[in-house]
């Protein structure tokens, strides 16, 4: 007997010690909202991560018969398509999250698939996958973080004003990169080995090393206050400085972390602004909640603001010392081609925007459904979708099945399936959905 193309998954919520606590959590709200014997918010406890899809540390199951997602896509592979079954099997190309981050996570990056399957097979405890993870996050609440290098002339600005941070890093290493950073033009790989090596200087530093000068930091941002790091630079100024200085210190005490984000991107996105994350970028979450999309892998190397394994040498090897502004990095989403809007009187102000990064595991559709009545219709897609609504009322339909959606449902969608999303009548707020989807071989794909 052939599965439905539309069903209701149950998903797991993650509890660690960096997420929102009790329902100030999205990740928890949107988990309670589907009916578990094994979720009853406590108001006191953590809640990170909501997880959809086929991954095996967290899978999601049929709400109806309590299958796993995986077992329903062996069964049935037409809910995947030919052409993506064929590449990835039974399991989703992507892992779809929702990440509500109170404390900031570990500085981190993702492996390259070739790294990935070297440190999986040497450490499998710490890299339980042979899988690549680049990802996307797009802000569901206002947003902080810390993503890929800063332009090297602002890296240098910190080295020359912020005495702690050059310390560490090492009086020859800051010289020498301070000099890199001034010559304009001329051949990158000279820059990127000098970031390389101020950074590793950083990394390398004793425990004892940077307690001491932690301590001398955060003296140093109370005593200056808006004058820190001489007034800080355009994208992020002192008083900011001081305030990331001071919560972070108060969030992990002594922890070389808090020096990185001199070295980092400080970022600020507002809801629907979103960030594409490639293999080997360095990257840390600050606050806020966020969907999430990556391949499906679980692999994190990590070098600090964290209490989990640390991977330092790993780290400072893998990364790709690409700098940019932070403008450069931030997705800019254009409107989504195979979705036709019904606009109603009620209804303008209603978008379907596509977020598509240059890797083929997934793209991600956010629909926005202004006014009673609204509507968007979705072509078939050769390949799976997994749709949550994380604001509003509405219905979803494929063929003759039509369910109500709320806050936090969470559907999968087969498949050669239209799809067919509806605001609910009587219904003012803005009806919002995100969806995933991978589609291989197609026209679409190249979008």
């Amino acid at each position: 007997m052939a599965q439905a193309p539309l069903f209701r998954l149950q998903c797991g919520v993650n509890s660690y010690e960096w997420g929102k606590k009790g329902s100030e959590s999205a990740a928890a709200r949107y988990a309670a909202a589907t009916p578990s014997d094994d979720l009853t918010i406590q108001a006191d406890k953590p809640y990170a991560e909501l997880w959809m899809g086929t991954h095996p540390s967290n899978p999601s199951r049929d709400l109806q018969t309590g299958r796993t997602l995986l077992d329903l896509c062996s069964q049935h592979q037409g809910l995947l398509s030919e052409p993506v079954s064929a590449k990835y099997g039974a399991k989703l190309p992507f892992l779809f999250k929702v990440l509500s981050v109170n404390k900031a996570l570990s500085i981190q990056a993702h492996p390259n698939k070739k790294l990935a399957e070297q440190l999986h097979a040497r450490d499998p405890k710490n890299y339980p996958d042979d899988n690549h993870k680049p990802e996307m996050a797009i802000a569901i609440t206002p947003f902080e973080g810390l993503c890929g290098f800063r332009p090297l002339g602002e890296v240098a600005h910190f080295l020359e004003t912020v005495k702690p941070l050059r310390t560490l890093v090492g009086e020859d290493e800051a010289a020498q990169f301070i000099q890199a950073a001034k010559d304009e033009g001329g051949d990158e790989a000279p820059k990127k080995k000098a970031l390389q090596k101020a950074f590793g200087g950083l990394m390398s530093s004793s425990a004892d090393e940077v307690e001491k000068e932690i301590n001398n930091l955060v003296a140093l941002a109370k005593s200056e206050g808006a004058d820190f790091a001489a007034g800080g630079v355009p994208s992020t100024k002192g008083d900011v400085l001081v305030e990331l200085v001071t919560r972070l210190h108060g969030q992990y005490g002594s922890d070389i972390g808090i020096f990185v984000l001199f070295f980092l991107n400080f970022v600020t996105l507002q809801p629907g602004e979103a960030l594409f994350l490639v293999a080997d970028d360095i990257h840390a979450y600050v606050s806020g909640d966020i969907i999430e999309c990556m391949a499906a892998s679980d692999n994190v190397v990590r070098a600090g603001l964290t209490p989990k394994f640390k991977d330092v040498s790993t780290l400072v090897d893998m990364l790709t010392y690409n700098y940019a502004p932070i403008d450069e990095q931030k997705m800019n989403p254009t409107e989504y081609p195979y979705a036709t809007l019904n606009r109603t009187a009620y209804s303008s102000g209603s978008e379907v925007m596509l977020y598509d990064p240059p890797i083929e595991e997934f793209s991600v559709v956010r629909t926005l459904l202004h006014g009673e009545g609204a509507k968007a219709t979705f072509d078939p897609l050769e390949g799976p979708s997994i749709v949550i609504c994380t604001n509003g009322k509405g219905t979803i339909a494929v063929g003759d099945a039509k369910h109500e959606i709320e806050e936090g449902h969470v559907y999968f969608v087969g498949s050669t399936a239209e799809l067919i999303l509806e605001s609910a009548v009587g219904k003012e707020e803005d009806f919002t959905t995100f969806k995933a989807f991978c589609e291989i071989g197609s026209e679409k794909e190249k979008l």
